[in-house]
C-alpha cells in the first residue's frame, strides 16, 4: 500500500527522544531512514529505564521501520561517510547542541552545499541563535522554561513535572510539522531546501493556549491549579465513593444545564449567572462542591454510566493496565504487538494519526546495533576491506 512519505530517505544523526521521534513517525509513513549510532554503546535511549537482554523495551517502539547504521561522527571517516550520504538524503534530523554539527564539518553550509535540495531538521534546548543557544537542553528545563511546569500541581506546592518527557515529544511534533512544510515548499519552489530550527522551551511555550494574552493585557499571571481547569468550569476530578475518581467537563453551556439537571440541582441549571462560562468561573467553587456531592453518593462506574446516558463528557484515570485492556484501543489499533530479537512478546503504541488512503505501517521491527552498517556502507562504495579496517578501529 502507497504511504504519503515513500521514496523520501532521511538521515537521523539524533539521539534519545527529540530527534528520533521525530524520525519514528516519518518512517511510520514511509519514508526509509537511517539511524546512525555510536559504535559500541548505540543511542543511549538503548538503557534507558527497564531493560530486556541488556536493551530498553522502550527502543522497540522509538526505532520500529528505521535501519541501524554505527559511525563515530568525530573521525573523518565518519563525517565524509554522512557528507557521502547527504548527497541522497532529503531529510537530516539532529539534536546536539548548537554547534556541534560544525566541528565536526558537518554543519548546515557544508551539506547544503553538497545537497541544495536538503531539509536539516534541528533540535536543541533554546534554538540555533539567541543569547542561550549555547546552553545543554533538556526537556525538563524547557518545559520549565515554556511555562509548563510552573502550572503544573497544587497551589502552594511544590511544582511538579509531567512524568513523560513531553518537552522532547512536543519538539518532535513541531519538527514534522516544519519538514512535511519544507518538502512542500521544496516541491513547490525548485527543489531549495531549507533548515528548520526547532527549541524544546519554544514548543512548549507554542501549548500554553491564554497565558501571554491574559498577562500582557490584565497583568494576570496564572497560577497553578491542581485537578481543575482555571477560567473553565466546570472541568475537574470529582471523588466517587469507591475512592476512584471521575473526570467531569461540564463547560459547555447546553452540558452544564443537563449536568445540573442529572445531579438534581435544576436551580443551578436555571441560574442566569451560572448560563455562560464567566458566570460560572465566578462560582466555581459553588458548582464545583455540588458536583462533587454527587459523586461522593455513587460508584466511579455509576457515575461514569449516568453522565453517559445524559451525554456529558466524562472518563476515567487511566493507568497502564486499564489502557492495555480497553477495547476502544484495540479497536482503533493503537495497541500493536511486536517482538524483541530474541523472539519476546512487546505490545507498543500504534500509528497516530489515522490516514484512510494512505494509513502508516509497521515495516519491521527496531534494528539491532549496527544491524545495517555493512549493507549501508557497501551501498556507497565502501569495500569490505575498508569496513573491516574501520570496525579494528572503531570507526564503524
Amino acid at each position: 500500500m502507497s504511504r504519503p512519505l515513500s521514496g523520501i530517505r532521511v538521515l537521523e544523526l539524533g539521539q534519545l527522544i527529540a530527534g528520533p521521534f521525530a524520525g519514528k513517525m516519518l518512517a511510520e509513513f514511509g519514508a526509509s531512514v537511517i539511524k546512525v549510532e555510536p559504535p559500541g554503546s548505540g543511542d543511549p535511549l538503548r538503557k534507558w529505564r527497564l531493560l530486556h537482554d541488556g536493551t530498553s523495551v522502550w527502543w522497540a517502539a522509538q526505532s520500529r521501520n528505521k535501519q541501524s547504521l554505527t559511525l563515530d561522527l568525530r573521525s573523518p571517516e565518519g563525517q565524509e561517510v554522512i557528507r557521502r550520504l547527504v548527497s541522497e538524503t532529503d531529510v537530516l534530523i539532529e539534536n546536539f547542541r548548537p554547534g556541534t554539527l560544525e566541528g565536526w564539518g558537518l554543519g548546515w553550509d557544508v551539506l547544503s552545499g553538497i545537497n541544495p535540495g536538503l531539509i536539516m531538521l534541528r533540535v536543541s534546548g533554546y534554538g540555533q541563535t539567541g543569547p542561550y543557544r549555547d546552553r545543554p537542553g533538556f526537556g525538563v528545563v524547557a518545559e520549565a522554561m515554556g511555562g509548563l511546569r510552573h502550572l503544573s500541581g497544587e497551589p502552594d506546592r511544590t511544582p511538579v513535572r509531567v512524568g513523560i518527557s513531553i518537552g522532547d515529544s512536543l519538539s518532535a511534533l513541531h519538527g514534522v510539522i516544519g519538514i512535511l512544510l519544507a518538502l512542500r515548499h521544496r516541491e513547490q519552489q525548485g527543489g531549495k531546501g531549507q533548515v528548520v530550527d526547532v527549541a524544546l522551551y519554544e514548543s512548549v511555550f507554542n501549548m500554553m493556549e491564554s497565558l501571554l494574552p491574559e498577562y500582557s493585557v490584565f497583568g494576570a499571571v496564572r497560577q497553578p491549579a491542581g485537578s481543575s481547569l482555571p477560567g473553565i468550569a466546570p472541568s475537574n476530578a470529582y471523588r466517587c465513593n469507591d475512592g476512584k475518581y471521575a473526570l467531569i467537563a461540564g463547560n459547555g453551556d447546553s452540558i452544564f444545564r443537563r449536568l445540573m439537571e442529572l445531579i438534581a440541582r435544576p436551580e443551578l441549571g436555571a441560574d442566569p449567572t451560572l448560563a455562560a462560562n464567566d458566570g460560572r468561573v465566578a462560582q466555581v467553587a459553588r458548582i464545583d462542591e455540588a458536583i462533587g456531592a454527587w459523586c461522593a453518593q455513587r460508584t466511579l462506574d455509576d457515575v461514569l454510566a449516568a453522565l453517559s446516558e445524559a451525554r456529558i463528557p466524562a472518563g476515567r484515570i487511566y493507568d497502564v493496565a486499564d489502557i492495555a485492556a480497553d477495547p476502544h484501543y484495540h479497536a482503533r489499533e493503537m495497541i500493536v504487538e511486536d517482538r524483541l530479537p530474541d523472539g519476546t512478546p512487546v505490545q507498543a503504541p500504534g500509528i497516530v494519526p489515522k490516514l484512510s488512503a494512505t494509513p502508516g505501517a509497521i515495516e519491521h521491527s527496531a534494528p539491532t546495533l549496527g544491524e545495517h552498517t555493512d549493507t549501508l556502507l557497501a551501498a556507497i562504495g565502501v569495500d569490505a576491506t575498508t569496513r573491516d579496517d574501520w570496525r579494528a578501529r572503531g570507526v564503524i
